[in-house]
């Protein structure tokens, strides 16, 4: 027997058991859930009866076992579905049974020890080499202008530091040592750590301050202000990355976190430990940082293709 619940005049099937049914009114009426969420769980749990009926019309919710739910996602897998789309119906079956044992509707959790499958962890986009250079030569610029030399100056301090925008955009003049070439940045968690620098951000730094300083009034101590003299927000910042990185490169994304993969990715290629760059990007787990090394391991394929006589 089946039974229909009713979201905004649409019909979704559930099953009609008893346990279901309570489970849907939990999730409406003591979590508040939207129903957009709910008719998401019920065709959710809809799915994996057909599956488990399908398969053995003798199952129901009771006697169902962990290899039945490994089964229901491999046949997911197999027609095409994504690790994240097969991953999102578990979650509604495995929350399902964590009600259903704590209010005594079933025995076990067949979930329990079922591991979803591994979302494929993309790779970081990043600008090449090249194309850096080519954007941050000065005759790309107008170095007379206020706004050419502060958007320089932020490219070439994210390219060289590695920084995050909310810790570029909160930088004072205090914060940048140019004596020892140093920035001290508060990072996630309130973190501060130090990042070292080279002579071409130092002269670029300098050589922008002197330009702020003969035309803007500053409003406060923010390195980076606009032309009235405020500090520039995320939202300038990321604008002014954008259009930038457009002049030199077709990636789809031109955000600024595409620099701090770019340093991350430029530095391993050039002889940086791992637990150096780690430390630099102020990561706190080492493996966080492990995923620009698939980055360079994918430049190496590509040198051993073009190098290797017999490729």
């Amino acid at each position: 027997m089946t039974e229909k619940l009713y979201f905004r005049g649409e019909n979704v099937i559930v099953n009609t058991v008893n346990a279901v049914r309570r489970f849907i009114d939990y999730l409406k009426y003591e979590r508040n859930y939207s129903e957009k969420t709910l008719q998401g769980y019920s065709l959710d749990l809809e799915e994996f009866q057909k599956y488990y009926t399908a398969i053995d019309e003798t199952l129901d919710w009771k006697t169902i076992d962990g290899d039945v739910v490994r089964g229901w996602m491999e046949s997911m897998m197999d027609r095409g579905n994504s690790a994240a789309s097969v991953n999102r119906r578990l979650s509604a079956v495995r929350s399902f049974y964590r009600f259903a044992l704590a209010e005594g509707l079933v025995e076990k959790d067949p979930v329990r020890m079922v591991k979803g499958p591994q979302k494929e962890k993309r790779l970081p986009g990043f600008v090449r080499d090249d194309d850096m250079q080519a954007l941050l030569d000065s005759r790309m610029w107008n170095m007379e202008s206020f706004n050419d030399v502060c958007e320089r100056t932020i490219l070439l301090l994210f390219y060289e530091t590695g920084v995050r925008l909310s810790e570029l955009v909160s930088l004072n003049d205090n914060m940048v040592n140019l004596e020892t070439m140093s920035l001290k940045v508060t990072g996630k968690r309130n973190k501060q750590r130090i990042i070292p620098f080279g002579e071409e951000l130092k002269d670029a730094i300098i050589y922008y301050i002197g330009i702020r300083d003969s035309e803007v009034t500053r409003l406060d101590d923010a390195l980076f202000v606009d032309i009235k003299g405020k500090r520039l927000d995320g939202a300038a910042v990321r604008y002014r990355v954008v259009k930038n990185l457009s002049r030199v490169c077709t990636l789809k994304k031109k955000t600024p976190h595409v620099l701090r993969h770019t340093f991350a990715t430029t530095m391993l290629n050039h002889g940086a430990g791992l637990e150096s760059v780690q430390k630099l990007l102020g990561h706190e787990s080492l493996s966080t940082t492990e995923i620009y090394t698939h980055t360079t391991f994918e430049k190496l394929k590509e040198i051993y293709k073009v190098a290797h006589p017999r490729q």
